[in-house]
């Protein structure tokens, strides 16, 4: 038994029943999240230039592209959904990686559930399962991946694969070489996606990567079982370790519940914490930005390379720079989903500030190997010589405080008209998400989600 073969039995075997609520309702959390964000990040450049090259080059009328309404193949469908939401960096993020798996196992389950006629709940538990690999993948390859400079996507892909798979009901020797094919067809440099909008574009081609897997193993495309394991194989080129515990205690917890965070405020995951410290400290004082020394962060991030520089003028610096989250929430008292906007990033208030936040030279050491699971303090240092000080170890919206739906709903309800869908349409697609383990078929949804 290979890890392949032992993941494909997990993905291919696991009972409905065995699949419990609240990883289904993760799930259905998991689409409202991505539907919000793929219609925050529908007008993106990036996201409309790969919209518009698959259509472009059409094909099988299979899936909908969300929004437009128009139909093409199952691969290049998932590609521009996906694209779409990693675009807005809006949509979710693992807690020990940092990688979007919600994403692409949303846009993947309701291209496959669209075209395959599944019901809301059989797309609900793909999801879960294909969560639940790609996390327990990922696990191992944390930080060993990101420190050989690969990105998230590298991962990703077997949440596509997996999706994809269970979908079209793969048998264990059809879905052990999907996994087996995602794992020697996916790449993406972490430094692109930290620096330019390269990371989106990880995200449509761990779609697409994933996708084809699963289609090539259905025909029977075969490729190396021992991928993962093998001496040169994807976990040791990866850096995996703990590879043990891949394939161990099935079902005692499950990844989407435990680990997935949603975005509820824009930018990088791993500085949400901390700008909640700084909103809250803002608050706590009832502080004024001309008041303020100098601004402490202690966060667990100092840890790696991934804090960014103060003054972004664009998406991909601001949603980077850890500076700006931190002023940002001080002046507004919290970071919204306008914090992304030319005129906020301009802003002169935040900008002095940016130039008076320090990092404490002496981190608390991390508990564990997972950078990205743990938050930060703020310590506002007042001219007047008083402090205040907030920790956050784990901002709204992720598994340790619990995901509340008037949260997700807030957020849907924020972003999704930002497409053009219309307030009718915005409520009929939050409800059918909300309900989505009663969900008939797929393509009730994706009918509403059509601008015009």
């Amino acid at each position: 038994m290979t890890i392949a073969r032992t993941l494909a039995q997990f993905a291919v075997s696991t009972r409905a029943d065995a699949i419990p609520p609240l990883a289904r309702e993760r799930a259905a959390i998991s689409l409202a999240s991505t539907i919000a964000s793929a219609a925050m990040g529908y007008g993106i450049p990036t996201a409309r230039m790969v919209r518009e090259l698959e259509l472009e080059d059409g094909g099988a009328a299979r899936a909908s592209v969300w929004f437009d309404g128009r139909k093409l193949p199952l691969v290049r469908a998932a590609r521009a959904n996906a694209i779409a939401s990693d675009a807005a960096a809006s949509d979710d993020s693992d807690l020990r990686s940092i990688a979007h798996i919600g994403t692409i196992v949303s846009a993947v389950g309701v291209a496959f559930g669209e075209q395959l006629g599944c019901s809301g709940r059989e797309v609900a538990d793909a999801m879960v399962l294909g969560y639940e690999v790609a996390g327990r993948i990922d696990e191992s390859l944390t930080p060993g991946r990101m420190q050989r400079g690969f990105h998230g996507s590298v991962s990703t892909v077997f949440g596509a694969a997996v999706t994809a798979g269970r979908l079209l009901r793969l048998d264990v020797e059809q879905m052990t070489y999907a996994l087996a094919l995602a794992a020697t067809s996916i790449g993406g440099m972490a430094l692109a996606a930290d620096t330019s909008c390269a990371r989106e574009y990880h995200a449509a081609m761990s779609a697409q990567a994933g996708v084809q897997a699963a289609l090539a193993a259905q025909r029977g495309f075969t490729a190396d079982s021992e991928i993962f394991e093998a001496p040169r194989g994807f976990l040791k080129a990866m850096g995996g370790q703990e590879i043990e515990a891949i394939t161990k205690d099935f079902g005692l917890s499950w990844d989407i519940v435990t680990d997935m965070a949603v975005k509820l405020m824009p930018g990088a995951h791993p500085f949400h914490a901390t700008a909640e410290a700084a909103a809250d400290a803002a608050r706590a004082g009832n502080v004024k930005p001309e008041e303020i020394e100098s601004v402490m962060i202690s966060a667990a991030v100092q840890w790696t390379n991934f804090r960014g520089d103060p003054h972004p003028r664009n998406l991909t610096d601001a949603a980077h720079s850890l500076h700006y989250f931190v002023a940002a929430s001080i002046v507004d008292r919290g970071f919204g989903w306008d914090a992304m906007s030319d005129a906020k990033m301009a802003d002169p208030v935040i900008g002095a500030l940016q130039d008076k936040v320090l990092f404490d030279p002496n981190p608390p050491p991390l508990p564990d190997r997972f950078v990205h699971r743990h938050g930060g303090s703020v310590t506002i240092r007042l001219k007047n010589g008083s402090e205040i000080i907030r920790t956050c170890t784990a901002p709204r919206g992720s598994g340790p405080r619990g995901i509340e739906w008037a949260d997700i709903e807030a957020k849907y309800r924020h972003l999704a008209p930002l497409c053009g869908l219309p307030a009718a349409k915005v409520e009929t697609s939050l409800r059918m998400v909300r309900q989505l383990e009663e969900l008939p078929d797929m393509a009730s949804l994706t009918r509403v989600l059509v601008v015009n």
